[in-house]
């Protein structure tokens, strides 16, 4: 018998990364001449999405680009990474959201945001979705898109009994107290904030290693059924009802720390389509997020699904489920 593909739903937003290499940063009213520009995709939706689809998932991308070359620029790029595009959808009056980087002779940056058609996305674009949602093993969706895009994602997974990891970031049109987040934020499955985040969510003053425990069992009280809070060098806390648990980071050579977290995400989403262990699932996404810091880049520095197993078995974790 063929042993059926997980299949996983990312919900985020599309970025073009516009990098240009110049002797020095520019000064406002300064020009300076640059010595290279590169383009290449970027943001949480993809970067999740091609790294689940590099564990071996089915991946669809629930996005919004413009309708500029740049959009054309992303749907491509994502089909060569073996994503599935029907539902990146186009804003034809808008521009793709972009990120121009300036960097130095010394290796600094300095960047200008711009949200673009991320910021029209919207809760019918979800809904036109629903039946691919349905059928998904997992939907993972990061929050820096509009808020009623990410409530109506959050309401569908949950009516069709979706497996959800959300990853609660600030919504991009909206700024308020974090705490007033809507309800629905707490109907994941797994909730994966950073600290700093989680901190800013439960109102805590302290975002510490001692707090991270107290602040995930926060989360749990609220509904989340687990809480993965990230904390970079000092691993991740898992908190569900069950207890709290410290996943120590892997030892690595920094390079770049560029797409961490959505390495960790990406992973997360095709490790729990596939196994319901959510402590196991965090060493496996891990792996990814520390495997992306040895390389420089985003999406290019992701690293595939042999490359988590070998690391996991250097130090001799044996944790994976056949597939992914």
């Amino acid at each position: 018998m063929v042993e059926r593909t997980p299949k996983v739903i990312v919900v985020g937003g599309t970025y073009i990364d516009m990098a240009l290499k110049c002797s020095q940063i520019p000064a406002p009213g300064q020009a300076v001449s640059g010595s290279g520009l590169s383009y290449s995709i970027v943001g949480p939706g993809p970067i999740e999405a091609v790294q689940a689809a590099l564990c071996g998932c089915e991946v669809y991308l629930i996005s919004k680009v413009g309708g500029d070359p740049f959009g054309q620029l992303a749907r491509k790029s994502l089909i060569d990474y073996d994503v599935n595009v029907p539902y990146v959808y186009t804003a034809e009056a808008m521009n793709t959201g972009v990120v121009v980087t300036h960097v130095n002779a010394e290796g600094e940056n300095a960047c200008c945001h711009y949200t673009g058609a991320n910021g029209a996305l919207h809760p019918a674009d979800i809904e036109a979705a629903e039946e691919l949602i349905a059928e998904a093993d997992v939907c993972l969706i990061h929050g820096a898109l509009p808020q009623e895009a990410i409530c109506k994602a959050l309401r569908c997974s949950e009516l069709h009994g979706t497996k959800v990891i959300f990853n609660p970031a600030r919504p991009i049109e909206q700024e308020y107290k974090r705490s007033d987040l809507p309800d629905e934020y707490y109907s994941a499955d797994i909730l994966i904030p950073n600290l700093y985040e989680a901190a800013d969510i439960t109102a805590q003053s302290a975002a510490t290693f001692r707090t991270a425990k107290l602040i995930g069992s926060d989360l749990v009280t609220r509904g989340a059924r687990c809480a993965a809070i990230t904390m970079g060098r000092r691993g991740c806390m898992v908190v569900d009802r069950g207890g709290a648990d410290h996943i120590p980071a892997f030892e690595i050579d920094l390079v770049d720390h560029t797409g961490t977290g959505d390495a960790f995400a990406g992973a997360l989403a095709a490790y729990c389509a596939v196994k319901d262990d959510i402590r196991e699932g965090v060493k496996f996404a891990s792996a990814a997020g520390a495997l992306i810091c040895t390389k420089f880049g985003a999406i290019e520095a992701l690293p595939s699904k042999a490359e988590i197993i070998q690391m996991l078995q250097r130090e001799d974790i044996d944790l994976l489920p056949h597939n992914p």
